[in-house]
């Protein structure tokens, strides 16, 4: 979580001074509230940016959306700090739901233009943006892990790292031809949609990727079996979804090569993972 607090020339040019800044929890990760409005810090300028011109006219039934608070001169990123009006809610597990959330979302997104940082190929110094493409071309590339190779991410060193790597190679002879379409698609759904009551469920942000619609629900329904307590019937409930035994496949190596990737992964994560391994193989 971020524990810097805007600055106060960023308060001063998004003309946020009424009001003190107030960390917030899990509802808005590494956000400040300041009145109705709230300041996170961003990872990468570009991505925040396209967020906010995305969000800015996104409308989805049944789905409340951040809007994007311009600065006073028009700018949506300062300094690394962009601004959002302020929705209520925070996680639950209601996993369906977020699903139902991905399939909404991505019926309104399919016609958006693929945005060209994600043509980008990883570069040092790596970023966890570097981490998360190629995290996500290795599920997706011939050679699992070619793209982090060629950029210098390092190989993992931990057991449960390297174990993540060789599972990840496994899986991959397990692939078969997909004929989807891509599109824009939100691939950080879970632990991000906002709940607060019976209101609709609210997102605060846009994280995108080109990848099959079907993908980014896998990736809700990987993420909240591995780690959000989800029942296994949870896999079969949105089993009409396009190419679904692929597409589960392609999520679960998606999550493991950043498990092999990134810095942070912690061994505690490897378990949850090994879960939907065992289910998704049951579906192959």
């Amino acid at each position: 979580m971020n524990t810097v607090e805007p600055p106060e020339h960023v308060l001063n040019t998004f003309g946020l001074t009424a009001h003190p800044p107030i960390q917030m929890g899990d509802s808005w990760i590494g956000g400040w509230r300041v009145g109705e409005v709230v300041l996170s810090l961003v990872p990468d300028h570009a991505r925040a940016a396209w967020s906010a011109t995305v969000r800015e006219n996104l409308y989805v039934e049944g789905l409340r959306i951040a809007r994007p608070f311009r600065a006073t001169d028009g700018r949506y990123v300062v300094s690394g700090w962009r601004a959002d009006t302020y929705i209520a809610g925070a996680p639950e597990p209601r996993h369906d739901e977020v699903v139902l959330v991905a399939d909404r979302l991505h019926a309104a997104t399919a016609g958006l233009e693929r945005p060209r940082f994600l043509l980008q190929s990883p570069a040092p110094p790596h970023t966890d943006v570097d981490v998360f493409t190629a995290a996500d071309r290795a599920a997706w590339e011939d050679v699992p892990l070619r793209t982090a190779r060629a950029a210098g991410l390092g190989e993992p060193t931990t057991p449960d790292g390297q174990d993540s790597v060789q599972i990840l190679k496994t899986l991959a002879t397990l692939r078969k031809n997909v004929s989807l379409e891509s599109q824009v698609v939100h691939g950080d759904l879970f632990g991000t949609v906002l709940f607060a009551g019976a209101a609709a469920p609210g997102i605060t942000d846009i994280v995108p990727y080109w990848r099959p619609a079907s993908w980014a629900a896998a990736v809700v329904v990987v993420d909240s079996l591995a780690w959000g307590g989800a029942d296994d019937d949870l896999v079969r409930r949105w089993a009409d979804q396009p190419e679904w035994s692929q597409m589960m496949l392609r999520a679960v190596m998606f999550r493991l090569a950043v498990h092999a990737l990134h810095p942070r992964a912690t061994s505690g994560a490897l378990p949850g993972l090994q879960r939907v391994v065992d289910l998704v193989r049951l579906m192959l």
